[in-house]
């Protein structure tokens, strides 16, 4: 892996690092580094890694650009809202360093495919924002010999290390089983502070490149855990753990499967509700329009006020419904109301187990509402 003349003027400040030098560059040359997932975390790996002059990047993700990305995966430009997410970031990446080469992999990661897909590559890195893709990653990973590099994200937290090293632990070691289902929401539930992937994101490619380079200390062992509000960082101490399903000694997963199963994400059903006790958007937006208003319930955060909101509802976030029930009428037809009509059906069967009758669950919540009656409303 030879480096033009151009090469070495692009990655001349490499070069002049004792640590790095021509073969170091060689070796971030000829590496092949797979990104699982193209959102907050993978964007800055992915610039970062470019930049390097690492050179075979593969991306998978199977998503679009969403407007609602723009705010912390900064790979992406509102011109690239609806364009599947590995070709807008294979041109900025190859704009930013045409010396690379891009693998697109616009699937979405599966047991079926994951083995055949980290054939080709050194070293993984984990930008998953799922739990059930985040164990597919770790076992296949164990099971195909290659370093993980993971990191997650959560409001404003982060965390990072590299598991499925010889001798190092794997993600199994340090959560053998994942949590109950809507136990952890995701980012378009909880929010994230838009700065926090890019922290995250680049302590995962500064990892990859150290295990490239052969330099430094990786944080195989190592748990960092990061709070953007404090600005501080804390270590926990991991190890392999011999009793693991996977990277054990006596390993009982021995082959990839399958993880939506095994994350509850299939039998955790939704909340069957009878058609009479839901009314979509339309139907209320004529109740809204008569004499006498429908009575509304929100039970969203009130933080979620200030994005947006329907006018004369009442707000009793979930949480603090069980304690509040006095503040209710049972005598008259309650609406209920959420972002996208999960919260809301919970809400209604609160209720209803505490003997409240005439509840109807806004279906699709005030993200309908914004679709289907107002789209002045923001949509979050």
């Amino acid at each position: 892996m030879t480096l033009s003349k151009t090469e070495l003027a692009r990655y001349s400040r490499h070069l002049l690092l004792p640590d790095i030098g021509v073969a170091g560059q060689q070796k971030l040359k000829k590496a092949r580094v797979l990104l699982v997932g193209m959102g907050g975390l993978g964007s800055p790996v992915a610039l970062y890694l470019a930049a390097a002059g690492v050179g075979r990047l593969g991306l998978v993700d199977d998503d679009v650009v969403d407007e609602s990305n723009l705010q912390r995966q900064i790979l992406y430009t509102a011109a690239d809202v609806g364009k599947p997410k590995v070709t807008a970031a294979k041109a900025k990446l190859l704009a930013l360093n045409p010396h690379i080469e891009i693998d697109e992999h616009s699937v979405r990661l599966s047991a079926a495919n994951a083995l055949e897909i980290f054939a080709d590559y050194h070293i993984i890195v984990d930008g998953a924002d799922n739990f059930p893709t985040r164990y597919l990653v770790n076992d296949a990973c164990v099971l195909s010999g290659k370093p993980n590099v993971y990191g997650s994200i959560f409001k404003f937290e982060g965390q990072a290390s590299v598991f499925a090293t010889k001798n190092g632990p794997c993600y199994r070691c340090l959560y053998p089983e994942p949590p109950p289902p809507g136990l952890v929401p995701n980012c378009s539930e909880s929010g994230v502070l838009g700065v926090l992937p890019g922290n995250v994101g680049v302590t995962q490619a500064t990892e990859a490149m150290k295990l490239i380079l052969g330099i430094g200390e990786p944080l195989i062992g190592r748990l960092l855990l990061y709070d953007a509000l404090a600005m501080s960082y804390r270590e926990l101490k991991l190890s392999r753990d011999p009793a693991c399903r996977v990277c054990g000694d006596q390993p009982t997963v021995t082959e990839l499967i399958d993880y939506e199963q095994f994350c509850g994400v299939k039998t955790a059903k939704p909340i069957a509700l009878s058609a009479n006790q839901e009314i979509s958007v339309r139907e209320l937006h004529a109740k809204v329009q008569q004499a006498q208003p429908p009575f509304i319930l929100d039970v969203r955060e009130p933080h979620e006020l200030n994005i947006a909101q329907l006018p004369d509802c009442k707000l009793i976030p979930l949480g603090d419904l069980p304690e509040r029930l006095a503040e209710l009428d049972r005598e008259i037809e309650i609406h209920i109301l959420c972002r996208s009509g999960v919260r809301s059906a919970k809400a209604l069967k609160i209720l209803e187990n505490v003997g409240f009758q005439k509840l109807r669950n806004i279906k699709g919540g005030i993200l309908a509402w914004a679709d289907e009656i107002d789209n002045s409303l923001t949509k979050y």
